[in-house]
Parts: C-alpha cells; structure tokens; sequence
C-alpha cells in the first residue's frame, strides 16, 4: 500500500518533473553543441581566388575561417608565378567555416617535358596526347592535303618543333592539320558568356580558332582576366552560318554582365504582348 500510494504522491511527480527538465536540458545542450560545431546554418558561398598568389588569398582564407592546401602546380605562359589557376570547392559553391580549400598555381619554375610525336596521328589523339603531357592546343592551321583530321605537323612559338625537346609544361603547341580534298565547314559557335578557356576548347572542338582577344577596362588585374567573359564576337553565331576549318573568330571580354543583352527575355516579352488577349469590353 506504502508502494502505491509513493507512486500517485506529491515527491513521485517532482521527481519525475525533475528527470524530464534534466533531461531537456542535456538534450538543448548536446544539440547546441552539435550546431555550433558544425556551423549548422553558417554556410556562405566560396570567394573567387582566382589569379591571386599565396600572400594574397591568405588573409581573405583567415577572414572566412577557411583552411587551404596547395596540392599542384602547372605552368600557364600569360600567368604571374605563383597565382592561383583552379581552386576546389568552386568559387560560389556554398561551404562552412574550416572547410579546406584546395588550390593549383602557376609553377614558379616551369617543370620541363619531352615533345611528343604527333605527326601522321588523328587531331582528337593529338589533343589527349598533349593533356597527357600537361600541353595545350595552340592554333590549328589547316593546311591542302588528301588527309582530313590528320596532323601533319607541329610547331612552337610559330617554328618546328621535334619530338624529344624538352619544353616547358603548360605551354601551347601549334598543329598542322590536313583540310581534306573537300570544301568542309562548320558551324559558328555561339561563345557569347563563356570564359576564354571555355571558348577555346569548344572552337577547337569544332576545328576554329580564336584570333584577336580584346579586354574592355573592367579588366584591371589578371584575377579579372580569368574571371572575364565573351559579350561580342565575330563572326557572330548566326543560325546556319559556317566557317572553314581553320578559320579564326575575334572575341571581347568583360566582368560587366550588363554587357550580355538577355535576349530570351526581350523574346519572351515580345511574345507575352502578341499572345495576351486583350480585355473583353461589355
């Protein structure tokens, strides 16, 4: 009897009262840990250290708790040594305090290759083979032959190079490329917003050049070089129009994207005023 009625007793309930506040504040507590630790809801988009050395990003890596690695360098020609060239996570993914950012540079030395033969192989095997060697495509010169796509040649600094030089990582490699007995063309791409290495890979994708590169005054710094991108070309990417393999297109650069006219959105607006009905009068 003594048992049941300490179990419906004042003290019973205080008790049980005093276990559940206990409770929720181990719980408050454990969960504010958790949320402080991680930084739950504190993340903010990673800054853009494009084209900067190590003295520079690192106070902007102190001001936003960040950690950093440099994990690899390349030797780019037009680069300051030393900048930053690829960065990951990508500038504006979202990520927390302490998070490691992991940097490429420019090489400080630029380490040295051996040339590799590219002569009487297709253009797409000449092009993996100089990523494999940590190589660029420079310009792609076509030139009369009964051979289409096939490297005929290859030249540096706009003279033959033989296989087996010892050439600075990084650095661009002209190609002789045979134009076949037929008049090939191709389409003109439209670059418009793309940055210049994005251009380049697509117009070498579609046997183009990029000749005359043109940087408004917007671009101040080379970090404003790598951030710059296309708001006018020539030729323009007209529907149906085509080029000769080989040919070369002229591009300007800005960081301002007032420059981009949003032409979907004049469409769209054209075509909202043709399709809205007007109001029936009765």
């Amino acid at each position: 009897m003594s048992v049941l009625k300490f179990f419906i007793s004042k003290k019973f309930f205080a008790h049980i009262g005093l276990a559940f506040a206990v409770l929720a504040i181990l719980l408050i507590i454990t969960f504010t840990g958790i949320s402080i630790y991680t930084n739950h809801g504190e993340s903010f988009a990673t800054p853009d250290f494009s084209g900067l050395t190590e003295q520079q990003f690192i106070d902007l890596i102190q001001q936003k708790s960040l950690r950093y690695k440099i994990i690899d360098s390349v030797h780019v020609d037009d680069l300051t040594p030393g900048v930053v060239v690829e960065q990951t996570p990508k500038p504006g993914n979202f990520v927390k305090e302490n998070r490691t950012v992991f940097f490429t540079i420019n090489a400080y030395t630029a380490e040295q290759v051996p040339m590799p033969q590219l002569a009487e192989i297709s253009l797409r095997n000449a092009q993996v083979t100089l990523e494999s060697y940590g190589l660029r495509v420079g310009q792609l010169i076509y030139i009369p032959s009964e051979y289409t796509q096939l490297v005929l040649g290859q030249h540096y600094k706009g003279k033959p190079i033989e296989p087996g030089t010892l050439i600075a990582k990084g650095s661009s490699i002209d190609l002789l490329v045979g134009q076949g007995l037929s008049n090939t063309k191709t389409e003109v791409p439209d670059l418009q917003g793309m940055t210049l290495e994005e251009a380049l890979a697509l117009c070498q994708s579609n046997s183009l050049n990029i000749d005359v590169t043109i940087y408004d005054d917007t671009i101040a710094t080379q970090e404003d070089s790598l951030r710059a991108f296309i708001w006018k070309q020539l030729p323009e990417a007209n529907m149906g129009k085509k080029l000769r393999l080989g040919s070369s297109l002229d591009i300007w650069l800005t960081i301002d994207s007032l420059k981009i006219l949003p032409d979907t959105l004049v469409t769209d607006s054209l075509s909202t005023d043709i399709l809205t009905p007007e109001p029936i009068q009765e």
